[in-house]
């Protein structure tokens, strides 16, 4: 993802641009030669970058830097670089093509870290576990099937990613201010071959189409959109991070902790989050940043202004590198993440009987007893049990209570027939299967040769 925002990939798509453009003139009859061409590709790759910014710091002009660094090194072709182009032409052409690999990159990074949790997920898929509410204790789930809360988030960021670079196109070859006017001069009035022309120079660059209308610059709205995809990404990676750091805190399910890592200086006992942590950390960045293309692209003028350029060179590349890395220590997460199931289990046993007090209640009513009656006898035994654990008690004693209250009529038996976790997650394992099989695998298999076994790695 760097190598996609250098100024290396960037000068070189320049040059890609450059050649595509006098190869497509030279195809509908204008005179540049073969060895015009030529000379252009034989520098393609190697940018005389001093030239440039020497060039840049007489004229205060990047593009018309770049042409004249270019000409250098192509003389006989100096004349027909950028021949009927403005500086968009490469500015904004380029921006796409970036955005285009870079989305294509999170989507890879995002596959992985789906195949994981998916993995994960179907493992864990009848393993009961506490479900929170307000971060009280609700009801049971299953591990796997809170896993699947997370993947899911992820698939509709799939999506919205697939969707959203379908839909890139190039700014083309549209002049000055979105006209077309220097290119039909070009070619003598030819509204075909400009509109050939533009076909030409989308293909030999890799993509299928240019938008249709636009200024001097694509619609802003283009970058908004895309930066907005990059942040619902964050905003699903920031969630699972939260959930890791409650998770850690009650100590059910932990991120990788190396054997030699340091969880603080001064307390060394410690095994601090760090990775949902600095997920958490990078997803705010990403999520703010989003109203960065949104303001740029409600604040343009006419065909075009010159006060997104600083904006958006920052926004974007920023934006793509923060995803990247979320996707990178997200997947560095699931890689090595560690299940804690005695804690998970002790943690269901003392707050089971909280959970089965309806079932308590219709067992005793089914052994004769008054439902109303019965219902204050919970409510009264659940209170007291609920003071006791918070005065100090190591375990929940309701089914004591309840066995010993002659209203019920139940004994330890008959309550521990009733007390098997797995009869309270309901379809937990069935939808966390169903779900896997039907949205995910589809998904993965379509994907199988983007999906790595190798984990992300985290850097300190």
């Amino acid at each position: 993802m760097s190598y996609l925002f250098s100024a290396d990939f960037k000068f070189r798509t320049w040059r890609r641009l450059w050649i595509a453009l006098a190869e497509a003139e030279k195809e509908l009859g204008l005179p540049i030669s073969d060895g015009q061409i030529a000379e252009l590709r034989a520098s393609a790759e190697t940018i005389n970058y001093e030239d440039a910014e020497r060039r840049e710091r007489e004229i205060r002009h990047d593009v018309m830097s770049h042409i004249y660094a270019y000409g250098l090194q192509a003389p006989s072709a100096k004349g027909i670089i950028h021949l009927g182009a403005t500086s968009a032409f490469v500015t904004d052409n380029t921006d796409i093509l970036q955005m285009s690999e870079a989305l294509r990159l999170v989507r890879r990074r995002l596959v992985n870290v789906m195949a994981k949790l998916r993995d994960f997920a179907w493992k864990w898929r009848g393993t009961p576990a506490l479900a929170f509410t307000h971060f009280q204790p609700a009801q049971l789930t299953t591990v796997g099937k809170r896993a699947t809360l997370w993947l899911h988030d992820l698939l509709l960021d799939y999506r919205e990613i697939e969707f959203r670079e379908s839909q890139l196109a190039l700014l083309g070859v549209k002049g000055a201010t979105g006209t077309q006017a220097s290119f039909l001069n070009l070619f003598e009035g030819d509204e075909a071959k400009v509109n050939r022309l533009e076909q030409l120079v989308a293909g030999k660059v890799g993509m299928a189409r240019s938008y249709p209308v636009s200024g001097q610059t694509y619609s802003r709205k283009v970058d908004a959109q895309v930066v907005n995809v990059l942040s619902g990404f964050a905003q699903s990676a920031s969630k699972f991070g939260y959930d890791m750091r409650l998770l850690q805190h009650l100590r059910e399910i932990e991120e990788p902790f190396e054997e030699e890592q340091v969880g603080s200086s001064a307390m060394a006992y410690k095994r601090n989050p760090m990775r949902a942590e600095r997920i958490d950390a990078l997803c705010r960045h990403l999520i703010i940043n989003a109203l960065n293309p949104a303001m740029t692209a409600a604040t343009q003028w006419f065909e075009r202004t010159l006060d997104d350029s600083a904006n958006r060179r920052i926004a974007i590349s920023e934006a793509f590198l923060a995803a990247d890395a979320v996707a990178l220590i997200y997947d560095n997460i699931m890689g090595g993440i560690v299940v804690h199931e005695e804690v998970i289990a002790a943690n269901v046993r003392r707050e089971l009987p909280f959970m089965m007090t309806e079932n308590l209640m219709m067992e005793g009513v089914r052994r004769g007893g008054d439902r109303q009656v019965l219902h204050e006898r919970v409510r009264i035994h659940s209170q007291a049990a609920a003071d006791a654990m918070k005065s100090g008690a190591s375990t929940n004693d309701l089914f004591d209570r309840i066995e010993a209250d002659p209203l019920f009529g139940i004994d330890r038996k008959g309550i521990e027939a009733i007390a098997r976790p797995e009869s309270y997650t309901g379809l937990s394992a069935q939808q966390t299967e169903r779900f896997l099989r039907e949205d995910v695998d589809p998904v993965l298999e379509r994907e199988r040769s983007d999906i790595r076994a190798e984990v992300g790695e985290v850097r300190v």
